[in-house]
C-alpha cells in the first residue's frame, strides 16, 4: 500500500449528451408525475421519445503506479485521457469504481486552472500554493525559484487577465512543478508553450522523478514521452487499450494509428489522387530480398515504385518522396531530376539502399511536383514498411538508438608501439 501512489479499479465515467434539462418547480414535478401514466399508454407501452442518451468516457480502466514512477498516457482525442486526470484529481467524480489517491496532487490540465484573472501573477503564486494545501511560509521559501522559472519577473504585479496564454502556461506551471507535489498530473497544456520552454517542462519533470515523485503525463508528443516515460498507459474508447514499457507501447499505438502495407492502388482513376495533369495509379514497396527471405531486414535494398499517367505531354514532373518514423521524425527526403515526360502510363523507381535505415516502421509521403514549384499530388501515409533486425553480427544486442544505421567505414592503425615509446621516455630521463 505505501509504495503505490494510484491505484483505479474498474473506474467508469458516464456523461449524459444531447439537450440539457431545464430546473424544474414544485408544480413541474407534480404535473410530471399525474401525467406520466398518460404519456406510457399514448406511446404504447414503451419508454417515452427524446430520453437522454449517455455516453462512457471511461469504462472499466484499472492500474496501479508505483511512488517515483513517471507514466505517460496517450490515446486518440476523446480517448477518455482527460475525464481520467480529472477522476484523478478529484475535479469530477467517478460513475463507479474507485480511484485512490496516496499523496499530495498537483495538477495542470487547463491554461489558468486555479488562477484569478482578477489578481496579479504575485497573488496567484500564493493563491495555487494554497489550493494545492501549502503553508505560506512553504510558498515564500519556492517564491523566487517559481518566478525565476516562469521568466514573468516583469509582469509579477500585473494582473494575469493581460497575460498571454504561454505567460499563463509558464506560470501555471512553475507553480504546480515547485510546491513540491507527491503526485504530478500534466495534461497536454504543454504544447501553448514554445519549444524552449517544452524541454525546460520536461527536464523539470524528469528532476521530479529523480526525487522520487510520481509525475502522470499526457501528450501527443512520442518523443517526449518516450525521453521522460518509462511506463505508458493507452486509452482507446475510454477503455484501457495498453500498459506496459512506454517504447512497446507507442511504437503499437503509431502503428495502429498509421496507414500499413506494402502497396497501395486506385483502380478507378476518377477516385485517385491528380488532376488534369497527373493521376496517381499505384505506390509500391519491393523488396530485393534473398531466396526465401520473407522480411525487410537492416541489409535488404528497397524499390519504391510510383505509377501514374501522365495526361499532359511533355509536362515537366518530378515525384518526392519524404521518409518518416514512427515518431514522426523525418528521416529523409528525397527527389527525382524535374524533367519533360511523355503521356502515358509512367513509372519511377527510387531505389532505398540497404545498411542505411534502423530496424521499426517507417512511412512515406508522396509528392508529385510539376515545373518543380506546383505540387499536383500529396498523399501522407500512403505506403509504409517495417524492418526488421535480421542476424547480428556484433556482440552488441541491445537496442540501437538512432533513426539511421548506415553501414561506416571504420580503419584502425597503429601510429606508435608502447614499448618503443617507453624506450623513448627512459632515454629522455638519462640524459
Amino acid at each position: 500500500m505505501n509504495d503505490i501512489a494510484i491505484r483505479v479499479e474498474n473506474l467508469g465515467k458516464r456523461y449524459r449528451i444531447g439537450k440539457r434539462e431545464r430546473y424544474q418547480t414544485l408544480r413541474d414535478t407534480l404535473t410530471d408525475t399525474v401525467t406520466a401514466p398518460f404519456r406510457w399508454l399514448r406511446h404504447g407501452g414503451s419508454a417515452r421519445n427524446g430520453a437522454p442518451e449517455h455516453i462512457w468516457a471511461l469504462k472499466d480502466v484499472s492500474f496501479e503506479i508505483p511512488r517515483g514512477e513517471v507514466v505517460g498516457i496517450i490515446g486518440r482525442n476523446g480517448a477518455g485521457k482527460s475525464t481520467l486526470l480529472k477522476v484523478l484529481s478529484r475535479i469530477t467524480e467517478p460513475t463507479e469504481g474507485q480511484a485512490e489517491i496516496h499523496g499530495r496532487v498537483g495538477s495542470l490540465l487547463e491554461v489558468g486552472t486555479g488562477f484569478h484573472p482578477e489578481l496579479t501573477g504575485r497573488e496567484n503564486i500564493y493563491l495555487n500554493g494554497a489550493i494545492l494545501g501549502m503553508r505560506k511560509a512553504e510558498i515564500g521559501r519556492k517564491f523566487d525559484e517559481i518566478v525565476a522559472f516562469a521568466e514573468i519577473e516583469k509582469f509579477l504585479d500585473t494582473p494575469v487577465k493581460h497575460y498571454s496564454s504561454g505567460m499563463y502556461m509558464r506560470l501555471a506551471f512553475a507553480v504546480a512543478a515547485h510546491l513540491e507535489p507527491e503526485i504530478l498530473v500534466v495534461d497536454e497544456v504543454l504544447s501553448v508553450g514554445d519549444a524552449q520552454f517544452q524541454k525546460k517542462c520536461i527536464g523539470k519533470m524528469g528532476q521530479i522523478s529523480r526525487e522520487g515523485r510520481t509525475v502522470l503525463f499526457v501528450t501527443h508528443n512520442m518523443v517526449a514521452l518516450q525521453s521522460l516515460c518509462t511506463r505508458a498507459i493507452c486509452l482507446a474508447s475510454g477503455s484501457l487499450a495498453d500498459d506496459g514499457d512506454a517504447s512497446r507501447v507507442v511504437s503499437n499505438y503509431l502503428q495502429s494509428q498509421s496507414r500499413s502495407g506494402h502497396e497501395c492502388v486506385w483502380e478507378n482513376p476518377d477516385l485517385a489522387p491528380g488532376d488534369g495533369t497527373v493521376r496517381l495509379h499505384a505506390v509500391r514497396i519491393v523488396p530485393r530480398a534473398s531466396a526465401g527471405e520473407s522480411s525487410i531486414t537492416l541489409e535488404t535494398p528497397i524499390d519504391l515504385e510510383v505509377t501514374f499517367s501522365n495526361l499532359a505531354p511533355d509536362a515537366v514532373l518530378n515525384t518526392s518522396i519524404t521518409l518518416y518514423n514512427l515518431e514522426d521524425v523525418c528521416v529523409l527526403s528525397s527527389f527525382s531530376r524535374p524533367a519533360p515526360r511523355p503521356a502515358g502510363l509512367i513509372r519511377e523507381v527510387c531505389e532505398l539502399p540497404g545498411g542505411l535505415f534502423n530496424s521499426g516502421v517507417y512511412r512515406i509521403r508522396l509528392l508529385i511536383v510539376k515545373d518543380a514549384n506546383r505540387c499536383l499530388i500529396d498523399v501522407p501515409d500512403v505506403v509504409s514498411f517495417e524492418i526488421t533486425e535480421g542476424e547480428r553480427h556484433a556482440q552488441w544486442y541491445g537496442e540501437w538508438i538512432g533513426a539511421v544505421r548506415p553501414t561506416l567505414i571504420w580503419n584502425s592503425r597503429l601510429i606508435s608501439r608502447e614499448d618503443e615509446a617507453a624506450h623513448r621516455d627512459v632515454c629522455a630521463l638519462c640524459e
